[in-house]
Parts: structure tokens; C-alpha cells; sequence
């Protein structure tokens, strides 16, 4: 189930619903990419495929949509939740959230501030308002910022930003860190240690920290050493560097060849079996192995 807007569509959506085994109704995923924007529909594919009604979300930057990523309005992604819920071929109460990068941020917001997510899964996602404020209602949280003097030039000529956001003042408690103690379900982070967007293993930390400081659970945090940016489900290419959409330059994302694409063939298992214990599925869970 792919759609770019919600009034669009329809016919893959239900074409990748058929390709599902059984009569259904089955668990439901929103899936949700980065900062590239557009419409990415291989992992929700590969997920119809081990049993899950699943909908590749685009925000911007696809058909009709804003050309430019400009807010993070949650309305939006409410309106697709909605949709998501009402689907006979979605199986309740709850639905999961799949999001890598920002993507993953933009899961995070949705677990915090709406109801009937029952598991949300974040790759490299940091967990903050980054360079613009996430609003839902009456309720917006600024932007943390950054400063592009501290973009730094790797050896290859390439940019690294892994330090540009603006220093976490307060920890666990800045007024830029999304509220992920009021989500209703579990959080999954995955997380690559030579992540070179920023720091995602340093912002899993800390949400942990804040999900136990408000009484929550310690989360599932798995972190992968010598893995980058992009973790993508098994023997995708790693991709090692491109062009940063917002900065419109090339910058590296990090990550060693083998110790990435193992991190990938694990990190794929994690997510499924996290999503089959919390959504009702089949699978038994897999032990981390690295």
C-alpha cells in the first residue's frame, strides 16, 4: 500500500495489498524516509511482504506535494494514520512507524502527540526538533538549529556534518527534544556508531535517559559499531556519501563496507520481529548479533 497523498493513489494501494497472503486483515506501517523527500516504496514492499499492510509515505518533494521541505505540521501524518486505521485491511487497534533520518524523527512526533501507535522503530533518527519546529495543534517545539561554520571537510573533500546541530543544553530535558515519554508503545532505535548525519548513538542515549527519567521503560537501543547514515534492509549498497538535499552539496554519511552491511542484515531481522511482537505478528524475535 504506497500512496503519495492521501487522495491519491488508490490503485497501488491496492494492488500492494493483494500481493499480501491470506485474507487479511493484517498489521499496518506507515513508512517514512529522510530528507531526500519523494517517494520510496522498497522497503514497504519488502514489508507487504513478511505480512504487513504498509504505506510508503511521501511529504514533500513528490506530485503535488510542497517542492521543499518547509515544517513538520503533524496533521498531515495524522490524516494518514486515520487513513491507515480505517482500512478494512488493517488489522487495530494500532498501527507501527517505520522512519529513517528525519523520517524517523517524524515517527517519533507522531508516537509522542496521537493515539493508536502501538511500536515505532527509529534508524538514526535524533530524536530533537532539528532545523524546523515540529507542530501539532497548539503545541510547537522549536528548532534545536545548527551552524554551518562547523561543517568540517573530510579527506576525501567531501563535507562531514556530524557536528553542525547546536550543543544539547539541558540533556534530556531541552525544550527541543520531542516529548517521547508520552508515546503509547514501544520504541525501537537503531542505531550506526560512524553515523556521520549526526550523532544518532549520543541522541539514543538521551532519549533513553529521558523516557526513564518520566517513569518510562529503558528502550531497545541497538547500536551498530562501524556502520553510517543510511542503514537500508540487507544487501542494499551502503552509501557512503551523496548530495545533501537541503544543502544542496555533497557530504559523507559514514559507515565501513562489511561491518555496515552486516549491521543491515541484523538490523532488518530487529525491526521485524520488534514489529511482529508488538503488532501481532508471526515471527519469533531475533537476538542481536553483533
Amino acid at each position: 500500500m504506497a500512496v503519495s497523498s492521501l487522495s491519491k493513489s488508490r490503485d497501488t494501494k491496492a494492488a500492494l495489498l493483494d500481493a499480501l497472503n491470506g485474507p487479511g486483515p493484517f498489521p499496518g506501517i506507515i513508512d517514512l524516509f529522510g530528507v531526500g523527500g519523494g517517494l520510496l516504496e522498497y522497503r514497504a514492499s519488502l514489508l507487504a511482504g513478511h505480512g504487513f499492510a504498509t504505506m510508503a509515505l511521501a511529504y514533500y518533494g513528490f506530485e503535488d506535494l510542497p517542492k521543499e521541505f518547509d515544517s513538520r505540521n503533524t496533521d498531515y501524518f495524522e490524516e494518514a494514520l486515520c487513513y491507515m486505521l480505517q482500512h478494512s485491511q488493517v488489522k487495530g487497534p494500532g498501527i507501527g512507524l517505520l522512519g529513517i533520518s528525519l523520517g524517523a524523527d517524524i515517527c517519533l512526533s507522531m508516537a509522542s502527540f496521537l493515539k493508536n501507535i502501538s511500536a515505532t522503530v527509529s534508524i538514526n533518527g535524533s530524536g530533537f526538533s532539528g532545523s524546523k519546529a515540529i507542530c501539532y495543534k497548539d503545541t510547537c517545539i522549536p528548532p534545536l538549529g545548527h551552524d554551518l561554520r562547523r561543517i568540517k571537510t573530510h579527506f576525501s573533500g567531501l563535507l562531514d556534518i556530524v557536528d553542525i546541530r547546536n550543543d544539547i543544553v539541558g540533556g534530556c530535558e531541552n525544550p527541543s527534544m520531542i516529548p517521547i515519554e508520552k508515546a503509547q508503545g514501544p520504541i525501537l532505535f537503531i542505531v550506526g556508531q560512524d553515523d556521520h548525519n549526526w550523532r544518532s548513538e549520543l541522541y539514543a542515549q538521551i532519549a533513553s535517559e529521558r523516557l526513564q527519567t518520566h517513569g518510562k521503560e529503558k528502550p531497545q537501543v541497538i547500536s551498530y559499531p562501524g556502520t553510517g547514515h543510511y542503514i537500508e534492509p540487507p544487501y542494499f549498497p551502503m552509501c557512503p556519501a551523496s548530495l545533501h538535499r537541503l544543502l544542496d552539496k555533497p557530504v559523507v554519511w559514514g559507515g565501513e563496507p562489511r561491518a555496515h552491511s552486516k549491521a543491515q542484515i541484523d538490523a532488518w531481522k530487529q525491526i521485524l520481529a520488534f514489529f511482529c511482537t508488538h503488532l501481532g505478528g508471526t515471527q519469533k524475535g531475533a537476538p542481536p548479533k553483533l
